[in-house]
């Protein structure tokens, strides 16, 4: 994908994750906040499927960094990852050519990190989270992390980064045994 085509799909992408997470945490705010989480199915509780749950993040990924002192969390969690955002968006912009799969996936990485960099620059240094997932039998329960809309841009990016590197190295070994 050339660098005339990617740039417009890009800022799409980019525009309606970034729109996507902001409106869920806005609409968290207003009507999780303050109150209990909201099981699904409802029926399941205490091992339901998913969850609404109001929650604010320090940290970055469960938590991570956020026992750092206001200081040192700011520097790594808005400066580091500005730096970071700001040379994927230089590579989604300034690379001549690029498969669509990575523009894609850089992309949502790209739109996850600024989502959250939004959070953390308007919000005191916190994100927000509100959805929550697991399973439970008998005794059993295993829940994820408190996560949002970013937080899956994030991961689906970096999934489907990893899956265009294994086909690339699945083609470049039969082309080698070729």
């Amino acid at each position: 994908m050339n660098r005339n085509s990617r740039i417009p799909a890009a800022a799409a992408l980019l525009v309606l994750l970034v729109a996507l997470d902001q409106g869920t945490k806005w609409l968290a705010i207003t009507f999780l906040k303050d109150r209990p989480g909201i099981a699904f199915p409802a029926s399941w509780h205490p091992h339901d499927l998913f969850r609404l749950q109001y929650a604010t993040n320090a940290g970055a990924f469960l938590s991570l960094g956020s026992g750092l002192s206001e200081s040192m969390r700011f520097a790594l969690l808005i400066g580091l990852n500005a730096v970071i955002l700001s040379v994927v968006a230089g590579f989604l912009v300034f690379r001549r050519t690029m498969p669509p799969a990575v523009a894609a996936g850089l992309t949502m990485i790209l739109a996850g990190g600024v989502g959250n960099l939004i959070d953390r620059i308007f919000r005191e240094g916190l994100v927000v989270d509100f959805m929550n997932m697991g399973i439970g039998f008998g005794g059993f329960s295993l829940r994820t992390g408190i996560f949002n809309i970013a937080d899956l841009a994030i991961v689906g990016g970096l999934i489907l980064l990893l899956l265009v590197e294994a086909a690339r190295m699945r083609a470049e070994k039969q082309s080698a045994h070729s």
